[in-house]
């Protein structure tokens, strides 16, 4: 018989947990049998003794057999099933253009993705902002988009990795989000369990980043790399720059223009830019689409260029029950805030460099607008935000905006004025710019 409290005290002791342990603990996360004491009770003694790379797979492999596992004949689909994963920032919308790059470059991307908590954004919100799509859809709607279209995104549903759901809802609750063997089974319950064939990491690393430091994120890519590839998932990461936003926007409707205008060539934000190229290329080799790097870059350009990306992305939407025509009028469909100012630098500060960006605080200023949720069952305003946003290293000079600040509410606009001018530290002379991209990952 087995008793929850005997993997607690063995946990607690710092002892390894076997296999069928850690499959009767997610077996009893899944009906009940297990109390949220007892899930909290473990999530707290892996929080302080971790987990060795066994016990990290086991529940990882017991948090994805949960649930539902997806399948994909290749009969109907003839290419690699793709997918990437960011732990998450400011202006990282990423996955509104990566997965048509992939569709258009013969790979198929059933994209689950998450909401915004905190001070990083979500991509489901940001899809909020497209009238009528529809992030929910049952399984065979799913795939039937994925075949026609090359790539859907969407949320969690119901049946895949439901362990997780509960297990990271009572983490998030008791202070042990912040675990790495959690963090990985978690992340890959949810990704393996779409059915892939590979999968990149984008692990996010600086000021405006989930974890706490350079060798953290760095840690995490590594495990995640070594645990996807074990469990037969051609998985790499990236560890990239997250000291200040990766567009110059950030705001759910604002970034979803920001993706519309990349995928059709009207504008490329160069960091964007270098970071979705950089996974895009990652995700055609882990898919044997390519054969080096310079040729997965070619495919890349190609997709863009030739604006088969932007056709796989409005097929996308159109068949998730948005506007046929989004991609070619996304101003039409696209709520607005009604207050749109300019940010001045102080005159004080006039003729120096924009030298460093409190990340986070940005973050916090979307969020103080409305943009961002406080509590998980917060109401978001979809269209508001910060664009234009001023790059590191740049010279200030009279008259030329720091950013706009895009809000409904007066009040929450001057806050949010403040906190984003709080945010921003200057010097004298220019500093040297951060990397984008800091370390590869593969097997």
């Amino acid at each position: 018989m087995y008793l929850p409290q005997d993997s607690i005290r063995k946990k607690r002791d710092a002892l390894q947990l076997t296999e069928w342990e850690i499959h009767q603990f997610v077996n009893g996360i899944c009906d009940d049998s297990v109390s949220e004491g007892q899930i909290a009770a473990l999530a707290m003694a892996i929080y302080f003794n971790g987990m060795n790379a066994d016990e990290t797979i086991s529940l990882t492999q017991a948090m994805r057999d949960s649930g539902d596992v997806l399948s994909w004949p290749k009969s109907e689909f003839d290419g690699p099933i793709l997918d990437k994963h960011s732990t998450g920032g400011i202006g990282d919308v990423v996955s509104l253009m990566l997965g048509p790059i992939i569709a258009a470059c013969g790979g198929y991307v059933p994209m689950i993705s998450g909401r915004g908590l905190g001070h990083t954004g979500g991509t489901l919100d940001k899809l909020d902002s497209i009238p009528g799509y529809q992030s929910t859809p049952d399984n065979d709607t799913f795939k039937n988009v994925v075949k026609k279209a090359g790539v859907a995104i969407i949320g969690q549903t119901g049946n895949l990795a439901p362990a997780d759901r509960r297990f990271y809802a009572t983490r998030d609750i008791t202070a042990t989000v912040e675990s790495i063997p959690l963090i990985t089974a978690s992340i890959l319950s949810k990704k393996l369990s779409e059915g892939l064939d590979g999968l990149v990491m984008d692990v996010k690393s600086g000021n405006g980043a989930f974890m706490p430091s350079h060798a953290k994120s760095l840690e995490l890519a590594r495990k995640i790399v070594s645990v996807g590839g074990q469990l037969g998932v051609s998985t790499s990461a990236l560890v990239t720059d997250m000291n200040e936003p990766l567009a110059s926007t950030a705001g759910n409707a604002l970034e979803v223009k920001l993706a519309v205008d990349y995928l059709t060539g009207r504008h490329r934000d160069a960091r964007l830019h270098e970071v979705t190229q950089a996974l895009a290329v990652e995700s055609l080799l882990s898919g044997g689409i390519a054969k080096s790097l310079d040729d997965a870059k070619q495919r890349v350009i190609k997709a863009l260029d030739t604006g088969s990306a932007a056709e796989r992305f409005a097929e996308m939407v159109r068949l998730l029950n948005g506007p046929a025509d989004f991609i070619e009028r996304p101003e039409h469909y696209l709520s607005e805030a009604k207050i749109i100012e300019p940010v001045y630098a102080p005159d004080k500060h006039l003729d120096m460099y924009l030298s460093e960006y409190d990340t986070r605080s940005i973050g916090m200023a979307v969020v103080q607008l409305g943009g961002g949720r406080r509590k998980a069952d917060d109401t978001l305003d979809l269209s508001v935000g910060i664009k234009h946003m001023t790059p590191l290293g740049t010279q200030l000079s009279k008259g030329r905006p720091l950013a706009w600040i895009c809000g409904n509410d007066r009040c929450k606009v001057d806050i949010a004025r403040e906190m984003f001018l709080s945010a921003m530290t200057f010097t004298e002379t220019a500093l040297p710019p951060n990397p984008v991209i800091y370390e590869r990952l593969t097997r």
